[in-house]
This record gives structure tokens, C-alpha cells and sequence, in this order.
């Protein structure tokens, strides 16, 4: 293989069939301005060549290394990763890693029906009539005038947010109603469902957090942000990009028509104006708030329920010590018949038996009528406490 990599022309019902077994850890889909997809079959070193970053960078996509969700800005490329997204996205091209998996083939699907801008479908034929690459994409691409490098960010943030979302959601028909089931019946079984269920909720919930936290962190951060608008650093054609604004609209008269009912001056942005990207991040930072939010409530209905939970049996726990102390206190009173007929049974000489054979009877009618006053004591007390029924 040559060092630059071996390409193949990509196919995406042809990848959707390759087994993950069967992927090589070095590959990559290119997509191109147009949205044409490209696989490739390059090494670290070819990559690093061909956007210009260091190992360093290239490391945290490592499928094999586990690194938290990241957004970094370099000089000529933004390096993407999150979650199973991991990508490098240039100025006129992104570098999609592993195309064949399957939690990956949705966002090779939108990437290329996103990335061409306006005017990107018509393709001409030999007669010289113009082919409409799809009527509801072009419509799209025409209101989407913003940089080659934030439609290939907003594909892949709007991807993870989906995906979390819907991770979040499965999580919640399912922690539900087996919270419920707890709460009517506590078992094992149940148990250990939740259990399962507030371990995947955990996982989850720092999986959100971490990309929340990364979005957080760009938005607090003005010179961070000014690093992701590559096209303004490279000086390409882009529509947020004064020196190469005329020379993208005046070949597309939708874009230069509106371009002439506006100020010239209000396409042209300073170094430090970051205001379109704040708000592409503030959209899905918003987003990625509210599944965490969600999972803040199913957390703290776990945590209600293990209260619950815990009251419930403290509950029982007390009624078993009650029920102990009853049986203690009738085992107290019956010990007294005991005290008396060991007492009398002795096999020893006393003087005092003599002539008071009367003694034996009124021990045992106050020992009777003892015990009788402390039966019904403690059965009052355990009627009050429930312990027994009235």
C-alpha cells in the first residue's frame, strides 16, 4: 500500500453490510465540498501529512483508546471527538474515521446530503441543460450560507445530541415502570433491575455531561471559537469570509441577490466575531442540556424511590423489634410460673411450710393474676402498634 493511502469510491448501502470484524482500525471516508464520499485505507502518518496535525491530536481518535468527547481548533483543522463520531474537518474536506459502523453510516448519510452548497447539484450535462441533484437538498444548501467547516460540526453535534437523546429516552421506558414495579413489590429480581438500570443511567449521564461540559467550555471562550473558522484563517471562498465573498456570490444570483439587499460590511467579520458560531453551539448546547436534565429527573426519582424503598423496610424492621419485645415481655410473664414452682419444688428442709399450707395457693393466684394484668398490657400496646390485629 502507498503511504498516502489506497482509495476506494464510497458506497454507503455497501458499507452498511461490512462487518465490524472485518474493519481495518485505518479507516476513513473522505467527503469533499460537494459531499462526494471517497473510503481510504491510510496510516497515522498520512493523515498527520495530509491536515497538518500532530500525533497528539490524531491519538484521541484512537477507537482503541478511550478518551472523553473533545472539540479541538488547530491551525488547519478542527479534530472531532465524540463519542463514535471521530472525525478532522479542514477547510474543504472532513475525515471520517471507521464509515462502516453502524452507529456511524447515519452521519456519512447526512454529510453528504448537507456539505454542498448552493449550486453543488446543478451539474451540467453535454447537451448543456443543468441536472438538479435533488430538489429538497438544493433548497436546503440555499438557506445553509454558512462555512464548509460549521456544516460538517453541525452534522456531527446534531448527530450525538440525536443519538443521546434517544439513548436517554430508551432509558427512561424502561426505568420507569420498573421503579413502579419496585415500589408495589420489592424482590430480588426487581432489585436488581434497577440496580442494572442506575449503572446504565450513571454511564450515560457522564457521557452527556462530558459533551455538555466540552460545548460549555468553547462557549466561554472567544479565542477557542475564533481557532474553528478555518475558512477565515485560510482566506478561502466562504460567505463569512470578506476577502473571497465576491467571488462566491456573484457566480449564484440567489446568493447575490441577497447579498445586494444587505451591506456589504455586514458579511465581512472582524478576527474576533465568533457571533454565527456562538450560535450554532448555543442550539445544541441547549439540546444537550435538556437530555441532561432528563436524566437529572430520572436520577432523582431513583433516588426518591430508594428512600422509599428504605422507609418501607425500616418500617418492617421496626415491626420485627416490636414484635420481639412482645414475645420477650410473654416469655417474661410465663418465667414467673417458673420462678414459683422452682421455689416450691426445692428438695430442701424449710421451717416456714409448717403449718402455712395456705402459702402455695396465694403465690400462685398473685402470680396468676400478675401475669394476666401483663398479658394484657402488652396486647393493648400491640393492638395501638398494629402488631396484631383488634
Amino acid at each position: 500500500m502507498a503511504r498516502d493511502g489506497s482509495v476506494v469510491p464510497a458506497d454507503p448501502q455497501a458499507m452498511a453490510v461490512v462487518k465490524k470484524k472485518t474493519q481495518s482500525s485505518r479507516s476513513w471516508i473522505l467527503f469533499d465540498a460537494t459531499g462526494q464520499g471517497t473510503l481510504l485505507d491510510m496510516d497515522k502518518y498520512a493523515i498527520m501529512h495530509r491536515v497538518q496535525i500532530h500525533a497528539r491530536d490524531l491519538r484521541i481518535l484512537d477507537p482503541l483508546l478511550s478518551y472523553p468527547s473533545t472539540i479541538l481548533g488547530r491551525e488547519k483543522a478542527i479534530v472531532l471527538n465524540l463519542e463514535h463520531i471521530k472525525a478532522i474537518i479542514t477547510a474543504e474536506e472532513v475525515l471520517l474515521r471507521d464509515p462502516t459502523d453502524e452507529n456511524v453510516i447515519p452521519v456519512v448519510a447526512e454529510l453528504q446530503r448537507r456539505l454542498p452548497r448552493l449550486g453543488a447539484g446543478l451539474k451540467q450535462e453535454g447537451d448543456g441543460k443543468e441536472y438538479l441533484g435533488g430538489q429538497n437538498d438544493a433548497e436546503a444548501a440555499e438557506e445553509d450560507e454558512s462555512p464548509f467547516e460549521f456544516r460538517a460540526l453541525e452534522v456531527a453535534l446534531e448527530a450525538i445530541c440525536s443519538f443521546l437523546a434517544a439513548r436517554t429516552s430508551e432509558l427512561e421506558m424502561a426505568a420507569y415502570p420498573a421503579l413502579d414495579e419496585l415500589t408495589s413489590k420489592i424482590s430480588s429480581r426487581n432489585l436488581d433491575r434497577v440496580r442494572k438500570l442506575k449503572s446504565a443511567m450513571t454511564r450515560l449521564t457522564a457521557r452527556v455531561q462530558k459533551v455538555r461540559d466540552e460545548l460549555e467550555q468553547l462557549l466561554d471562550d472567544d479565542d477557542d471559537m475564533a481557532d474553528l473558522y478555518l475558512s477565515r484563517k485560510a482566506g478561502s471562498a466562504s460567505p463569512v469570509s470578506g476577502s473571497g465573498a465576491a467571488n462566491w456570490f456573484a457566480a449564484s444570483p440567489t446568493i447575490g441577490s441577497k447579498i445586494s439587499r444587505a451591506s456589504l460590511a455586514t458579511v465581512r467579520l472582524e478576527e474576533n466575531d465568533v457571533e454565527e458560531l456562538e450560535m450554532l453551539l448555543e442550539a445544541y448546547f441547549s439540546e444537550i442540556d435538556h437530555t441532561l436534565n432528563k436524566l437529572t429527573t430520572l436520577r432523582e426519582y431513583i433516588d426518591d424511590t430508594e428512600d422509599y424503598i428504605n422507609i418501607q423496610l425500616d418500617n418492617h424492621r421496626n415491626q420485627l423489634i416490636q414484635l420481639e419485645l412482645f414475645l420477650s415481655s410473654g416469655t417474661v410473664c410465663l418465667s414467673f410460673y417458673s420462678l414459683v414452682a422452682a421455689i416450691f419444688g426445692m428438695n430442701i428442709p424449710y421451717t416456714w411450710n409448717d403449718n402455712h399450707g395456705y402459702m402455695f395457693k396465694w403465690v400462685v393466684i398473685v402470680s396468676g393474676v400478675f401475669s394476666a394484668v401483663m398479658f394484657l398490657i402488652i396486647t393493648a400496646y400491640a393492638r395501638k402498634k398494629g402488631l396484631i390485629g383488634s
